[in-house]
């Protein structure tokens, strides 16, 4: 296969063997779970179709690929074809889900906004290597798509905190009526080794509240929501604060009551978001918060308004401050 040494791992220079560890045990990747669940719910709804451009094995589109051919495109290096592509199949009826990484998708914004959102045509676009991604380079970091399709209107715009919701996201993208809708995710792993759940539908525009507390509020979007609940269990423990955590789970539409709740509740919010903190989620609790006149004290942890280089995950979080130990301390300030 031409991609077999695109992105090969460590491997053994002598002998051309990769070096593999044993994963049973880890959570699944979320391309894993994104290419089983398409193929779940493609067997229960004959009109989804697949489309990515020259990813398949990247985004585990192979899953449906393999299993129908014939309702799975790869339509080469060529994302703005793709969006438009899926447009006019879903103009025709059918309910394309399109997978992209979301440092690529840029190339495709005009296509979303005039082949997509401006029909209100019901194209699932699944961002895949959302947010900071590690060994891939500056290139490839996907922290922009929560900035740039914020002001589209016709876009529903969400993000998973851990896989089960993944999959509510992806059965709920594809029931009728819905129109366009994101989801985003990172690369590599989730946190649910037992990653299958049922496939339910989510209110669109509707948070969790995942825990009750009084003194400051955290508010954060994606599965960077996970490490922001460990940092919250620290600071409790060692500081004796209350902290409340709301997982948005969807960028567009806002959920308003929960925000509301916030902005009534609290003088302190914590926004934390794995996009870049310029015109993001954070940026958004803050217009709501100016437009209904709230004022808390509103700090934002994102991605700062620089390219972000070459790095491990967990270096490149850590340099950001938005690992466990960067949020604790935001946690802490008085």
């Amino acid at each position: 296969a031409p991609d077999i040494w695109h992105a090969p791992g460590k491997f053994n220079p002598e002998t051309g063997k990769r070096i593999t560890t044993d994963t049973s045990n880890l959570p699944p990747l979320f391309q894993d779970v994104f290419g089983e669940t398409l193929l779940e719910l493609a067997e229960q709804n004959p009109k989804i179709v697949g489309v990515t451009p020259a990813m398949p094995t990247g985004c585990s589109m192979n899953k449906l690929m393999e299993a129908m051919p014939q309702r799975a495109f790869d339509v080469g290096i060529a994302e703005g074809h793709a969006a438009t592509f899926s447009g006019g199949m879903a103009k025709e009826g059918l309910q394309p889900f399109c997978n992209i990484y979301s440092s690529f998708m840029q190339r495709a914004y005009d296509n979303v906004i005039h082949d997509i959102a401006l029909l209100k045509l019901p194209v699932v676009l699944c961002l895949d290597r959302a947010g900071l991604v590690g060994e891939d380079g500056p290139t490839h970091h996907g922290v922009f798509d929560l900035a740039y399709f914020r002001p589209i209107p016709n876009l529903t715009i969400s993000s998973p905190m851990d896989e089960h919701e993944l999959r509510r996201l992806m059965y709920t993208a594809q029931l009728p009526d819905k129109g366009p809708f994101v989801i985003r995710y990172p690369r590599g792993r989730g946190v649910l080794p037992d990653w299958r759940c049922p496939l339910e539908e989510i209110p669109v525009g509707k948070g969790r509240r995942l825990k009750e507390g009084k003194d400051l509020a955290v508010i954060t979007l994606g599965p960077i929501g996970n490490i922001a609940a460990r940092a919250i269990g620290r600071a409790e423990k060692e500081n004796g604060i209350s902290i409340a955590h709301y997982d948005l789970r969807f960028l567009k539409p806002l959920d308003e009551d929960l925000l509301h709740e916030a902005g009534r509740n609290f003088r302190r919010i914590i926004t934390i978001e794995d996009g870049m903190r310029t015109g993001g989620m954070g940026s958004a609790v803050l217009e709501f918060m100016a437009d209904h006149d709230y004022t808390p004290q509103i700090e934002r942890i994102g991605v700062p308004d620089t390219f972000i280089e070459h790095g491990t995950v967990q270096e490149l979080y850590h340099l950001c401050k938005m690992d466990e130990e960067g949020i604790y301390k935001v946690l802490i300030k008085k």
